[in-house]
């Protein structure tokens, strides 16, 4: 991976920070991205108390309702079926995920995600279930989001009725380097599941991964991609790579985790409300790199000892992070999607 700075124009003046724009160029972005790091984290410290509490974070459980098995061939997961990296396993019953969500309420989590390890959705008995738990997620008083794939619209729509609070749906990396990455899906089929979940009043959760063999330049742009749409996602999960052994990219090296905190700066300062959120790869950082993270910018984590199929720290190493740092979970947001209804009509 090239690390090199290339020349870049000068940094947008400080009395712009934290306005809330669709027309920022890659130029504008690396430029930000190449500040000095303290006066980048200050800058982005600044957007953060702005615009969101500063002791607040937001703890969410991601679990995996159906792994393995999926027909992408993306070099970054191991449930690819083009890499057999982890064992295909069926689908859980709602009652299973319900009781983890259940779980996941009483150690604190105020969102539930659940990844299904599909190419795209069908409008299938499993599509049924997938409703089912929504509905149950919800029903408990926690805030749902899913990650299935791509999705049509009128699939969006059945998600938003059965109450979904947010869709994932990752651009991972640039559109030059996507095709280094995936082949089996194109960089713009993301875009258009994207606009249909919008379209549903759903809100919209998407961000990248980080440590691929991506250029600086294919970071800065993926994350250009997310500010130039005409409403900015309402999550941004930044995501370091978890080297899984029998993927492609399992013998990358590990990113230094100042690359981490400055696409998390980066991020906080183009998508000013936005959650950003420290996603996988969280593991292999130690507290004080955790904690810089969140300074810059992070405002949410993924809380459990799993992502799907990849390690996260235990629960009790994450609630000592958090009281060591003085921060409180964040209760739900109530009016979140309706609030993204209201902006899509």
């Amino acid at each position: 991976m090239s690390t090199e700075i290339s020349p870049a124009p000068a940094a947008q003046p400080r009395e712009n920070d934290g306005i809330v724009r669709s027309d920022w160029t890659l130029a504008q972005a690396r430029a930000l991205h190449e500040l000095p790091l303290f006066e980048l984290i200050d800058r982005a410290r600044s957007v953060h108390l702005n615009q969101h509490p500063d002791n607040e974070v937001q703890l969410c459980t991601l679990l995996s309702v159906k792994t393995g098995g999926c027909p992408e061939d993306c070099s970054y997961c191991p449930q690819s079926s083009h890499h057999q990296a982890v064992k295909g396993e069926k689908m859980m019953s709602v009652e299973e995920v319900l009781d983890a969500a259940r779980r996941s309420k009483e150690q604190g989590a105020t969102r539930f995600c659940m990844g299904a390890a599909w190419r795209e959705v069908s409008d299938n008995p499993a599509f049924d279930r997938v409703i089912e738990m929504v509905k149950g997620v919800k029903a408990l008083g926690l805030e749902s989001c899913v990650t299935l794939g791509m999705l049509n619209e009128h699939q969006a729509q059945r998600l938003a009725e059965a109450g979904l609070d947010a869709y994932n749906h990752n651009l991972d990396t640039s559109r030059d380097f996507y095709k280094s990455i995936i082949s089996t899906r194109q960089f713009d089929q993301r875009l258009n599941t994207l606009n249909n979940v919008r379209n549903a009043g759903i809100t919209v959760c998407s961000g990248g991964i980080i440590g691929m063999g991506e250029s600086i330049d294919d970071r800065c742009t993926m994350l250009v991609e997310l500010a130039k749409l005409e409403k900015h996602p309402e999550s941004v999960p930044v995501n370091a790579l978890v080297r899984v052994e029998g993927t492609p990219l399992a013998d990358l090296p590990p990113i230094d985790p100042m690359e981490l905190v400055r696409m998390i700066a980066v991020a906080r300062l183009m998508m000013p409300e936005a959650k950003v959120r420290l996603s996988a790869g969280r593991s292999e950082l130690s507290r004080e790199a955790q904690l810089m993270c969140m300074y810059a910018g992070a405002n949410s984590i993924f809380y459990g000892d799993k992502l799907l199929t990849t390690p996260n720290p235990e629960e009790n190493e994450d609630a000592d992070l958090i009281r060591a740092a003085g921060l409180k979970p964040q209760a739900p947001v109530p009016g979140e999607k309706k609030e993204a209804a209201s902006a899509a009509e």
